[in-house]
């Protein structure tokens, strides 16, 4: 019975194992995890070229007169007329006001009438002195009689010069009853009207005469900029273009005049002078522009879009796209940023490929898909979508 119950035993024993070995043998096994591969990102970008261009140096500056001439008088008369209108373009000579010259006539007609008379004067005195001394010849005119004769002579010619002294200044005194621009420029605000009383003392005279054509500017560069500028404008005139405030509208061309003499020391600048043609009147006294000074002009420099230049912690750099479509990080120096392009005269060679848009999800090593046009664009607006999703 014991031995019986021992084989039942092992037979079940037998039968279990078999069947947990056959429900092993059927049942699915479950397959490894796939391990996912990062998405190629979406990138634009361009080819590094090589062209000439132009280094320039800009600074903030602002337009002053060439000329600016008060228009005062210099005697004290009535303003009996005006002959310019207020903005007017004069010329140097151009007659604009006219004061009262009667008074300075009368003096003038005065004076030749004195003079006129101490002519006669001299004249009798010449003929009485030709008479003593023929007298004198003969022995009967005594050699002091010809020496006071001679002296009156003297006296009365000399009398003559200062009266015509006297009437050149007059003369001088009327020119100044027409008042007139010193200097070719645009006329202002009227400061006195006919019928008034002029004076030499009036602080703001008859009017301010400011010649704009040509036309000067004031502009500031870094002082750090003071050897290029000095090395350069010893080869030759410097060219400067003045653009409104806001960089987009070409106002004139003109030439660096001067570097001032000394560097403003709370500001760290260099004051500049320019001169500019203005025939078109595009610049006015007072006004702001941005001032740029052509430097140099490189040659097959490597430029590449504003865009594709980042800033980390060690520098400028930009993303360059390998031939296996990977992304490099390496670091740049721009020479100079203008009109949207970067000037790099380190790290790039012309032919490299650089992102330009969609760089902000890249690093080293990643895969980059390189988008054009409308596609780009979608991109790049689908990708901050899904950034902006938590």
């Amino acid at each position: 019975m014991r031995r019986a119950l021992i084989i039942a035993s092992a037979t079940l024993a037998t039968i279990l194992a078999a069947g947990t070995l056959l429900y092993l043998a059927k049942a699915p096994r479950p397959t490894a995890a796939a391990v996912p591969t990062s998405a190629a990102v979406p990138v634009v970008a361009s080819t590094v070229g090589a062209k000439d261009l132009a280094i320039y140096r800009r600074g903030i500056g602002t337009v002053i007169a060439y000329n600016t001439d008060i228009v005062r008088s210099q005697i004290q008369g009535e303003i009996v007329k005006i002959a310019f209108t207020e903005g007017q373009t004069v010329k140097a000579g151009d007659l604009l006001a006219q004061i009262d010259p009667r008074p300075y006539q009368a003096q003038i007609e005065q004076l030749t009438a004195n003079r006129d008379r101490d002519q006669a004067h001299l004249a009798n005195s010449e003929a009485n002195l030709a008479r003593d001394t023929q007298l004198g010849t003969k022995g009967y005119a005594t050699p002091q009689l010809i020496e006071t004769q001679s002296s009156e002579v003297a006296q009365l010619k000399a009398t003559v010069q200062a009266d015509q002294a006297l009437i050149d200044q007059a003369n001088v005194q009327l020119s100044y009853t027409r008042l007139t621009s010193a200097i070719p420029g645009i006329t202002g605000v009227r400061q006195i009207d006919v019928g008034n009383v002029i004076h030499p003392t009036d602080p703001n005279g008859l009017v301010v005469v400011t010649q704009i054509e040509p036309i000067s500017l004031l502009f500031t560069l870094p002082q750090t900029d003071l050897p290029a500028v000095q090395e350069q404008a010893a080869k030759g005139p410097l060219k400067v273009v003045a653009y409104s405030q806001d960089d987009k509208i070409k106002l004139d061309e003109g030439s660096l005049l001067l570097v001032n003499n000394e560097i403003t020391g709370t500001t760290g600048t260099i004051q500049l002078k320019a001169t500019f043609p203005n025939r078109e009147h595009r610049l006015w006294p007072g006004q702001l522009v941005n001032a740029h000074l052509l430097l140099d002009t490189r040659k097959d420099a490597i430029t590449v879009a504003g865009s594709a230049v980042q800033q980390g912690p060690h520098g400028a750099y930009v993303y360059v796209v390998r031939p296996d479509q990977t992304a490099e990080l390496r670091p740049v120096h721009v020479a100079q940023l203008s009109d949207g392009q970067a000037l790099i005269d380190q790290g790039l060679k012309a032919g490299d490929t650089v992102v330009i848009d969609g760089q902000y999800r890249l690093k080293e090593g990643s895969r980059v898909r390189e988008l054009h046009g409308k596609a780009a664009r979608e991109a790049d607006l689908q990708s901050a979508v899904q950034d902006a999703i938590p």
